[in-house]
């Protein structure tokens, strides 16, 4: 129950618990000893030394971060993170303890005030910055946008409870104490750290761990360069900067009217106190209750412009209302929104950056960029007060002149932000293993070519001869002359194919001898070459070898004038082809005679050119023939009559995958006009399920209207791989540079129902496994029977699990529509890699990328591919019983998924299902017919 309200409140996963209770807890005593320390030193300073001194406080904050930083860093690459914390946690204990010795012996000077007030400022950056590394090590991008607002929630409860705390026991004890208290609870951190470390690093395999700590590549490489490199890094070092430069200038400015109005050290610490800690209660409530919301529902950009708009709106009133409160507002935005909504943005904004590199770049931004900004805030505050004597009151108009600059760098964020995630997805895909063309001279590949085509290897001779088809080498010309020699009669008909590269009539003389060989594609070969190469008219020509009495040579003259007459009416008059053809499948047909087959495949061709209606019988004939080579010849015959006629038997046949490529090629043919045909087909429901899947390749060939109509039908076909088909089509229609309309309302609701699809096989597929892992009460005296229920569940998932693949895959073909195309095709790659970084990284970059409804219904979903999900709530969310499921699937799924269904209510043996399948007696599909009828007749005995 515990665990539950844990997910459903905060999104604790199992595992994820103890291990991000350890890490809130130890954020919240790190910032509890900031909120201690900070307003004691703070106050001391001002009471001491005043207002004035705070930028040259700033300067040395930046001049000491920087030198401590190179040290910093070079500590890092050589000594392991836990040591390094370990380390700065003891060594500001000890300067803590060490503080309030001098406090009670009374030894504070200007030098001691100055050197605690940058070691406070140096802890404040150094401690919140190893926090949020080790972080970004215990949880990758999409725990983090889950788990990081409610770790967040730690530490703005540890600004509460310091802050109160410091007021109450500054009031009671004095500043003395409140520093002993604060070095002990730091020391407290260390077990926690290395119980996180134990429970979380320690457990990674090598290959996670290296990548989520510092590259030893990169080792050489300085961590300004590594900044420097990366436009979205570099972006992300200024928004740091400019924003920290607004936060001490807000912040000098409410100490300087805080301190003016409050004289007493200790009341003014309290004074901090009380507000810091009122400005992390305000934190936390945005913490606990809007930060995950609006970063789900506004993205990570988005939530980063909140912050500075804030500032500029309350810096707006500052200028009509110049007094205390208004600061208190403006410095509650920075102290709330910084540490709860923009804190959680721009962690999660730095996560595309590949984890070899996130570590040092980050660790640089959080302390060096952030010190030095420090520095600047105190060179900007030197120059304005005290070389133009200028009111405090017009730092306020400097301040909305950096919000300005921030806002727009946030502008300019949003795509590097885009773009670092595409290149960190592409950079852990896996790639294909890439082959290495040698390039040859063009001596060398002539003298090959030559020496393949005077060779004996006959696959060889056709492979080249088929890569040269469109090329015109007259360096080989004697080489491929002599093939009309060769034994193999492919040989030759490919190299008379090849003759006409050269010129009209190339060695005529030599193919006519061709013709007169017992091969009838040689001889048709030939006769086509003669034909188009010879000195004779058409009429001539024909004339001479129609009635020859070689019937090879007869058959494909016939072949040639079908072809001829194929647009001359006059030519096939004179000749007589309408009754030639007769005769000749009289022939054929005879019962007596022993015809070729290759003579059967010839005249199909001539049927088909010399579209004469009446004979078509022939070709419908021969599409039912049982020999494979006569069936696809009568297949392609049937596409080049072009007749409508052929249509719906060349679409049944879609379904015989021996058949498929020649039925697509010979459609095809047809042109864009077929698809009104099929559009018809499919509203009179005419078009079988098993039909319907291919019908998209054919229609994805026209760049027409009509198609993208066609296939936007097709895509509410029950079968998953019809709309998958239908998908891959409009994509590659509304990729090319063609003028066609897609509707982006449209595509979005098929995208949605898609969606729904999704998330309806998921949740049933959760139901039966759930099924399948309870003892089975229904059959309990037979093991076999049982295992049969359990098999028969099975089934229907594994079958469910392939729909959930090619749902997924419909719905990035329609969006890689709405959105950038390549965009899309890497999000696809990387979610289906096997890299589970790059899984993790296309799911955030899709969660960035989607606006709205698509973003919300479809985000959730894709991380069951990430296994990120926990998909226990889609069961309780509107719960089904296993009728409720099969009745669903009834509804929604095409015939393979029915038969399943059939099959284990076969199984089930129970009468409450007969009004679940008993429409299916009238089902267009016979064995979903039959099966339902024998189950029913079952069941009611």
């Amino acid at each position: 129950m515990i665990k539950s309200f844990l997910n459903k409140a905060f999104g604790l996963r199992d595992g994820e618990i103890r291990v991000s209770f350890l890490m809130q807890l130890y954020i919240f005593l790190i910032i509890t000893v900031l909120l201690i320390v900070k307003p004691t030193v703070n106050s001391l300073f001002l009471s001491q030394l005043g207002a004035k001194h705070l930028p040259y406080g700033y300067l040395l904050v930046a001049l000491i971060a920087v030198v401590t930083s190179y040290f910093y860093n070079k500590a890092i690459r050589k000594i392991s993170l836990l040591k390094v914390i370990i380390f700065s946690l003891t060594i500001f204990s000890i300067a803590f303890v060490t503080l309030s010795v001098l406090l009670h012996t009374s030894m504070i000077n200007d030098w001691v005030l100055y050197i605690y007030y940058l070691g406070v400022s140096l802890f404040a950056v150094i401690s919140t910055s190893q926090f949020w590394v080790l972080a970004n090590m215990v949880y990758n991008s999409r725990e983090g946008k889950r788990l990081f607002g409610f770790i967040g929630a730690g530490g703005i409860a540890g600004g509460i409870f310091g802050g109160y705390l410091t007021s109450v026991i500054v009031s009671s004890y004095g500043n003395k104490t409140v520093m002993v208290l604060a070095a002990i609870l730091l020391l407290c951190c260390i077990p926690i750290l290395e119980k996180v470390w134990k429970l979380r690093v320690k457990t990674m395999n090598l290959y996670v761990r290296k990548q989520r700590t510092f590259n030893e590549t990169n080792v050489q490489e300085t961590s300004l360069r590594v900044v420097f490199k990366s436009k979205h890094l570099t972006y992300l070092a200024l928004i740091t900067g400019i924003s920290v430069i607004v936060a001490k200038l807000v912040d000098y400015q409410f100490s300087d009217f805080a301190s003016a109005a409050i004289k007493n050290s200790e009341k003014l610490t309290a004074f901090f106190g009380f507000w810091f800690s009122t400005f992390n209660l305000v934190a936390l409530t945005l913490q606990l209750f809007f930060t995950n919301r609006m970063l789900s529902k506004l993205g990570v950009s988005s939530t980063l412009l909140i912050l500075p708009l804030g500032i500029a709106l309350s810096s707006l009133l500052f200028l009509t209302f110049p007094e205390l409160w208004v600061l208190i507002l403006i410095k509650g935005i920075d102290g709330s929104l910084k540490q709860s909504l923009n804190k959680a943005a721009f962690e999660l904004s730095i996560m595309p950056i590949p984890l070899s590199i996130k570590n040092q770049a980050k660790s640089y931004i959080d302390v060096v960029v952030d010190s030095i900004a420090t520095g600047l805030s105190g060179f900007i505050l030197i120059f304005l007060i005290k070389r133009l004597h200028l009111d405090t009151s017009y730092i306020i108009i400097i301040v909305l002149f950096f919000v300005f600059i921030w806002i727009f760098l946030i502008y300019k964020l949003r795509e590097t932000y885009y773009d670092s995630f595409r290149q960190n997805i592409l950079s852990t895909i896996v790639k294909a293993k890439k082959t290495n063309k040698e390039k040859q001279r063009p001596e060398n590949t002539i003298l090959t070519a030559r020496h393949i085509l005077n060779g004996k290897d006959e696959k060889a001779i056709l492979n080249l001869l088929d890569r040269l088809s469109d090329y015109k080498m007259r360096a080989l010309k004697s080489s491929i002359i002599s093939l009309l020699e060769y034994p193999s009669n492919k040989v030759k008909v490919e190299a008379i194919k090849h003759l006409n590269v050269y010129g009209k009539g190339a060695e005529i003389e030599k193919v006519k001898t061709l013709i007169y060989e017992k091969n009838d594609k040689l001889v048709l070969t030939a006769l086509e070459y003669v034909l188009n190469n010879s000195s004779l008219s058409r009429s001539e020509f024909i004339k001479n070898y129609l009635n020859n009495n070689n019937d090879y040579i007869a058959n494909a003259a016939l072949l040639c004038l079908a072809r001829e007459t194929a647009d001359n009416e006059k030519l096939a008059a004179k000749f007589d082809l309408k009754n030639r053809i007769t005769e000749k499948i009289n022939e054929i047909n005879h019962p007596t005679l022993n015809i070729r087959e290759e003579a059967i495949v010839e005249l199909l061709i001539t049927v088909a050119y010399a579209k004469e209606e009446v004979h078509y019988f022939y070709i419908e004939k021969h599409l039912k023939n049982n020999n494979v080579n006569i069936k696809k010849q009568a297949i392609k015959a049937a596409g080049i009559t072009n007749n409508e006629y052929f249509i719906e038997p060349l679409l049944e046949l879609l379904s015989e995958k021996e058949y498929e490529k020649n039925v697509i090629k010979a459609l095809k043919r047809y042109g864009s006009e077929i698809t009104t045909t099929v559009l018809n087909l499919d509203k009179s429901e005419e078009l079988k399920s098993n039909t319907k899947r291919f019908i998209p390749k054919i229609l994805g060939s026209f760049k027409t209207q009509n198609a993208v109509n066609v296939l936007l039908r097709l895509m509410k076909d029950n079968n998953s791989n019809t709309r998958l088909q239908a998908s891959m089509s409009l994509l590659r229609l509304s990729s090319k540079q063609v003028e066609l309309v897609f509707s982006f309302r449209i595509i979005k609701n098929l995208i949605l129902k898609e969606a729904k699809y999704f998330r309806d096989s998921l949740k049933i597929i959760l139901i039966l496994r759930k099924k399948i892992a309870e003892q089975p009460n229904e059959i309990v005296e037979d093991n076999d029977a049982q295992m049969e229920l359990i098999n028969a569940r099975q089934d229907i998932i594994d079958v469910l699990e392939e729909q959930l693949v090619s749902s997924l895959k419909t719905s990035f073909n329609l969006l890689a529509i709405i959105y950038e195309e390549n965009d899309i095709k890497m999000a696809h790659d990387g979610l289906f890699s096997n890299v589970k970084e790059a899984k993790i990284n296309a799911l955030e970059f899709l969660d960035n990328l989607l606006k709205g409804q698509l973003k919300f219904k479809l985000v959730p979903l894709l991380e069951y591919f990430t296994a990120e999900g926990d998909y226990s709530q889609i069961i309780n969310e509107g719960a089904l019983d296993e009728k409720d499921c099969l009745r669903v699937l009834m509804k929604s799924r095409g015939v393979h998924t029915k038969m399943k269904i059939l099959h284990l209510i076969k199984i089930l043996n129970d009468k409450g299902y007969v009004p679940l399948i008993k429409p299916l007696k009238k089902h267009r599909n016979n064995d979903v017919r039959y099966a339902t009828i024998q189950i029913l007749k079952k069941l009611n005995k």
